[in-house]
C-alpha cells in the first residue's frame, strides 16, 4: 500500500466516530477526498465525493461505506466521580472490563479505564458471570462528582483507546475497521478514478455515510439524495478461518484471500455477475458467500430507495468484528479498490441491470 494511503487509513481510524458523533472521522475523509473530487455534506453528516461522467445520460453509480463505529456514551456520574455508560451499537459486555478508553468532550479528550472488581474479591459463581454494561463504570481519576463534572458531561461519546498497529505480513489490527475499511475503499476508488486517463462511463458519487450501526440511517438518506441507478456498498464480513467460528454460518471466508462478493435477495444479479467477471478478467482473487435475506448493511436501504437501485456488496474479510482488536489484510483492501475501479469502467447502460 502506498505511503499516503496508509497514512489516510491511520488517520481515519484514529479519529473518534461513534454513531451520531462521526464528524472527526468525516473531516479526515472530506479533506482527503477533496483533493480529487467535488465534496459536499448533508444535514445528517454524510460526506459525498463526486466525479462527473465523460458524457450525458450515463448511469449514476453510488459507492458507500459507513464511517461510524461502535462506542459508548456517558449516561450518569455518581457521587464518587465514576461514569456509568450505555452502548452505541453492538458492544460486547464480555470485552469492556479492563479496557482503556477515551472520553471525547467539548474541552478535549479525557482518558479513563473501565474498572473491574479484582478476581481475588469475587465469589466463584461471579467469575462465570458477565457484568451487564449498565453495571460497569469508567474511572477517570476523579474523586467526586464535582471533579468529574468539571471534565465530562452526560452524553459525551467514548471510544476504546487503541489505533492502527501492524501485525505480521500485511495484517493490521485496530478498532473501527467496521466500517472505516469501507470508507477507505470508497475514497481510494475516487482517487484512482480521478488519476486515471480513461474517460469514466458513469457519474460517480462516493459516500462516507453515518449512523449505520444504529439503523442504517445515513445509508437511507444518502441514497435518497444521490438517486443512483446502481449502488455498491463496501462493508466488512466475518472471517471463518479463526478457531472458534463455524463455517456453516457464513461460508468459507479467509483473511488475505480477496474481497467477498455475496449473492442473495439484496444483490442485483447482473451487477454481481459483472463484478465476478471483472475479478476473473483482472485476476483479482475473490470469495463468495450467500445471504438469503436482506443484509444488515447500507446496501439494504440503498436497494429499496425511491424506485429501486441495482445494488451489490463488496465485503472485506474481518476477524474479531466489534472488538477493539479487529484484524484485516491490507491486500484485501487493495484488491477491493482494484475490483470496484475496474468494474466502473465496464458499466454501459442502466437498462443492462433490469432483470429479464
Amino acid at each position: 500500500m502506498r505511503k499516503e494511503s496508509y497514512t489516510f487509513l491511520q488517520d481515519l481510524l484514529a479519529a473518534p466516530s461513534p454513531s451520531g458523533y462521526e464528524q472527526p472521522a468525516q473531516r479526515v475523509f472530506r479533506n482527503y477526498v477533496g483533493q480529487f473530487a467535488e465534496v459536499s455534506q448533508d444535514v445528517l453528516g454524510n460526506v459525498y465525493g463526486s466525479i462527473p461522467s465523460s458524457g450525458a445520460e450515463h448511469p449514476r453509480v453510488m459507492l458507500v461505506g459507513h464511517s461510524d463505529e461502535i462506542g459508548l456514551q456517558v449516561k450518569y456520574l455518581d457521587d464518587n466521580g465514576f461514569l456509568y455508560f450505555g452502548a452505541i451499537g453492538g458492544v460486547d459486555a464480555h470485552l469492556t472490563p479492563g479496557q482503556r478508553v477515551n472520553i471525547h468532550t467539548m474541552k478535549g479528550m479525557v482518558p479513563g479505564v473501565i474498572g473491574k472488581k479484582p478476581i481475588h474479591l469475587m465469589d466463584p459463581k461471579d467469575r462465570e458471570t458477565v457484568v451487564k454494561l449498565e453495571s460497569q463504570y469508567i474511572d477517570i481519576g476523579a474523586a467526586s462528582r464535582a471533579e468529574a463534572e468539571a471534565l465530562v458531561r452526560v452524553g459525551d461519546p467514548v471510544t476504546f483507546a487503541v489505533g492502527l498497529e501492524r501485525l505480521h505480513g500485511d495484517r493490521v489490527t485496530s478498532r473501527g475497521f467496521d466500517d472505516k475499511a469501507g470508507s477507505f475503499v470508497v475514497a481510494e476508488v475516487l482517487r484512482q478514478v480521478a488519476a486515471a486517463r480513461k474517460k469514466l462511463p458513469v457519474e460517480l458519487v462516493g459516500v462516507s455515510s453515518v449512523q449505520e450501526e444504529v439503523g442504517l440511517r445515513g445509508g437511507t438518506t444518502s441514497a435518497y439524495n444521490v438517486k443512483p441507478d446502481l449502488g455498491i456498498c463496501v462493508e466488512v464480513d466475518f472471517c471463518t478461518d479463526q478457531p472458534d467460528v463455524d463455517r456453516k454460518h457464513n461460508g468459507d471466508v479467509g483473511l488475505g484471500k480477496g474481497p467477498i462478493l455475496p449473492r442473495g435477495a439484496n444483490i442485483n444479479p447482473a451487477l454481481f455477475a459483472l463484478l465476478a467477471d471483472t475479478a476473473e478478467r483482472e485476476k483479482i482473487p475473490v470469495q463468495f458467500t450467500g445471504i438469503p435475506r436482506a443484509t444488515g448493511t447500507d446496501a439494504n436501504v440503498m436497494q429499496i430507495s425511491r424506485g429501486g437501485v441495482a445494488t451489490a456488496l463488496v465485503k472485506i474479510p474481518l476477524r474479531y468484528m466489534h472488538t477493539p482488536v479487529e484484524v484485516l489484510s491490507l491486500t484485501d483492501l487493495e484488491h477491493a479498490v482494484k475490483l470496484i475501479t475496474a468494474t466502473l469502467y465496464r458499466i454501459k447502460d442502466k437498462a443492462d441491470f433490469v432483470p429479464s
